[in-house]
């Protein structure tokens, strides 16, 4: 949440006043569909130039970091809703 708050300086900065959630959600998705590329791309099935593997890693790490954001604005203890996931999908595949 530390990045963010610098983000959120930046936003008030150039635009007056911060991303609403829906603005963080949208940002979400272009890296997701950034993400999407790199994966296509780590597979051999799109073009990208420079170190791919270094970019998916530091996408990856983005998009979780997304996830961690949108939890907190959301006011979702993302740690107990995963926990909660994986037992619950353990449970239904035994």
């Amino acid at each position: 949440m530390r990045i963010r708050k610098k983000y959120q300086q930046l936003e008030k900065l150039h635009h007056k006043k911060v991303w609403t959630t829906e603005e963080d959600m949208l940002a979400f998705s272009s890296d997701i569909g950034a993400l999407s590329r790199l994966v296509m791309t780590a597979e051999g099935r799109w073009v990208h130039d420079g170190d791919v593997r270094a970019k998916l890693k530091d996408k990856m790490a983005e998009c979780l970091w997304w996830t961690l954001v949108l939890s907190e604005r959301l006011n979702i203890d993302i740690s107990k809703a995963f926990t909660q996931f994986i037992d619950k999908r353990d449970a239904d595949l035994k």
